[in-house]
């Protein structure tokens, strides 16, 4: 096979090219001036074993040979320098601290009605969003007395997971604060009233569980077994 696929990488450009094997180094150095910008009289180029492992193989430095001479093989890498860099501006094209930057104050910038921050202030977008009022979970004892029916509230629509309450105060899991210890009607809970290690009621496995006063509602529920129901 006469055409191989070879990398190509010079210090402003990396691709992949098809080259003939029969073409001579000279040739190849002008094709490949229109790919890195490195003039014919200005290139060296190496061939590594490979674009990952940059371990030269060969030196292309006869003009008249035929490429196919060095044992180009597929996926190897031509890797192309330029001897007259300061000239040529090879590398200047990729390096951003000779690029003079646009700078503003905070002040200016905050003035500035263009800008993704004025963008932001109107349209309420990220910090500048209205945040939802926090639900306040200043609940006494006295509003949740202990051996009162509740119901938790449940994220799937319709599921009632009623319960009675057998704890109200503080914990030593989730950061502390106050939370609320429900023994469910149903197997619906998380654990017997006890959490890593501490006890705080006593209850069936999977019929306890802790959540925070303003995700409960105390009040005359009965318990899910009394309910009456439409079908049997």
């Amino acid at each position: 096979m006469s055409i191989v696929n070879i990398f190509v990488l010079s210090p402003d450009t990396r691709s992949e090219r098809r080259i003939d094997l029969h073409w001579t180094v000279n040739e190849l150095k002008s094709k490949l001036e229109t790919v890195t910008g490195i003039p014919v009289f200005s290139q060296t180029i190496t061939l590594l074993n490979s674009e990952s492992e940059q371990r030269s193989v060969a030196q292309l430095d006869d003009d008249e040979k035929k490429v196919g001479f060095y044992g180009l093989r597929d996926y190897m890498a031509l890797k192309v320098d330029d001897l007259n860099p300061s000239k040529n501006l090879t590398g200047q094209l990729t390096d951003v601290s000779q690029v003079e930057k646009f700078e503003i104050s905070d002040d200016a910038y905050a003035q500035r009605k263009d800008s993704v921050l004025a963008y932001k202030q109107a349209h309420k977008v990220g910090r500048f969003a209205e945040k939802p009022e926090e639900t306040s979970n200043d609940a006494s004892a006295e509003d949740i007395p202990l051996g009162s029916r509740c119901e938790v509230e449940s994220s799937e629509e319709g599921l009632s997971k009623r319960g009675t309450v057998r704890f109200f105060g503080p914990t030593k899991f989730a950061g502390g604060g106050v939370w609320v210890g429900v023994e469910y009607d149903e197997p619906m809970g998380k654990n017997d009233g006890s959490v890593q290690g501490e006890r705080y009621f006593t209850c069936r496995q999977n019929y306890g569980v802790f959540v925070r006063p303003a995700r409960l509602k105390v009040g005359d529920y009965p318990p899910v077994d009394d309910l009456e129901l439409d079908e049997m």
